[in-house]
């Protein structure tokens, strides 16, 4: 899975410190280390020194112990008449040959399972004097030494992460507001915009787009505009026409075979255009206008209310109450109600319930269903006949479930289909529920 930029970005941040930091670690240690191991030894050289020009030619055992440095320490010395030794026990063969056979010299060694430095110096009488001195100090050090690199080395990647996303974040900031903007404006608020920039190189790209949005609101603002007048102006003759037609609908006995097969699709056509040209109003108000202060409306009683004047419809209403518009409530229920009557033989079951923070108002068919493939573009204006078979009375105007999905945008919610068992489809309305209170 490609990582995300933001976290690219934070990555390379954390990832250019650890090597910059293990770097500087690595050289530290060696440099550190070095360090005092060359002072520890030079320390020890000159006190080697030192006690063997104090143990002269025949050193006694009491002689060497009073020149032990610590506990940890040993001396012995290796003449021809054998070996005399004070401090801790060492086991003789675990001493570096070359450094006791060809003195002077240094070594390190294990003497009762702690490290040692050997230092070895000549005495008169072809004597060598050995002395051992511990590093469990310098081991000690050389630990915390190497846990402090390695934690710094950790901390500083870690902090390089967290830089990277603090920079990332800021960097992408404008970003994001482009991308939220967009999104708002992709879903029918034509009013959002981008704040105004204070950095040079974005306030150029900030102003594009501000221009582009304004300019996209007033084309739409046009052609809502257009689609309304244009509707206010068909409304006078189609009511004309409408009510012509129920004149010679009444008279269709004297009007047989053909003519009367004629003002049959007549009327149903004419009947089909009043509707169309009512939701195109509908439509272009509500593109235009905006919505009254949102009430508490109890869903459930809304539903209640239109079903009453319907056919019988079983219903499952829990209580519910929503935030919004009455009318957009009363519109999105009429027109799902509508269409399940128009294209699947009517509802046979409406719903409210609730989950969680959310309330669903959903409508059943046993009809044809909608295929998957189709779910969205049924949403789609003017998408009247795109399910095939689906027992539609071919009397719609096309604009029902736009009108829905518009009105439910306006409500904070969102609308979708899907299947019903073992036949039909279920329209769903979900919105933020204010309160399950009967």
């Amino acid at each position: 899975m490609r990582l995300t930029l933001r976290r690219r970005v934070a990555l390379s941040f954390s990832v250019g410190l650890l090597v910059v930091t293990s770097a500087l670690a690595f050289a530290t240690w060696h440099l550190a280390t070095g360090y005092l191991l060359c002072q520890r030894e030079a320390s020890a050289t000159r006190q080697a020194e030192v006690n063997a020009r104090l143990a002269g030619r025949s050193p006694t055992a009491s002689a060497l112990g009073e020149l032990l440095s610590g506990p940890d320490s040993s001396i012995l010395v290796f003449a021809p008449s054998g070996v005399v030794a004070a401090g801790r026990e060492v086991d003789l063969s675990r001493l570096p040959l070359a450094v006791v056979e060809h003195p002077p010299g240094t070594g390190r060694a294990t003497a009762g399972g702690a490290p040692v430095l050997v230092v070895a110096r000549p005495l008169a009488g072809g004597a060598v004097y050995v002395e051992l001195f511990g590093l469990q100090q310098l081991d000690r050090t050389f630990a915390f030494l190497g846990a402090m690199l390695v934690a710094g080395t950790i901390g500083a990647a870690l902090i390089g992460a967290a830089l990277g996303s603090w920079a990332s974040r800021r960097a992408l900031r404008p970003l994001a507001e482009l991308s939220s903007v967009a999104g708002r404006i992709a879903g029918g608020d034509l009013r959002a915009r981008l704040p105004d920039q204070t950095d040079p190189d974005l306030a150029a790209l900030a102003a594009k787009f501000n221009s582009t949005a304004q300019a996209l609101e007033e084309r739409a603002l046009r052609d809502a505009r257009f689609a309304s007048d244009v509707s206010h102006e068909l409304r006078s003759p189609l009511t004309t026409m409408v009510n012509a037609g129920a004149v010679l609908r009444r008279r269709r006995e004297h009007l047989p075979g053909t003519a009367g097969t004629a003002l049959e699709l007549l009327t149903s056509e004419v009947d089909r255009f009043a509707r169309m040209v009512v939701d195109l109003l509908e439509i272009s108000r509500a593109d235009q206008t905006d919505d009254p202060p949102p009430q508490e409306i109890a869903l459930d009683s809304v539903v209640r209310t239109a079903v009453a004047t319907r056919e019988p419809v079983p219903l499952d209403l829990a209580p519910a109450v929503v935030l919004g518009d009455r009318r957009r409530l009363d519109r999105v229920l009429a027109n799902l109600l509508d269409n399940a009557e128009r294209h699947a033989g009517g509802a046979v079951l409406v719903r409210v319930r609730t989950r969680g923070g959310r309330v669903r108002l959903e409508v059943e068919d046993a009809g044809p269903g909608v295929p998957e493939d189709l779910r969205e573009q049924v949403f789609e204006r003017f998408a009247r006949g795109v399910v095939a078979g689906s027992g539609g009375d071919g009397t719609g105007s096309g604009l029902g479930l736009a009108l829905v999905r518009e009105h439910v945008r306006r409500l904070g919610g969102r609308v979708w289909v899907e299947d019903r068992s073992p036949v039909g489809a279920r329209f769903v309305v979900e919105m933020v529920l204010r309160s399950s209170d009967g």
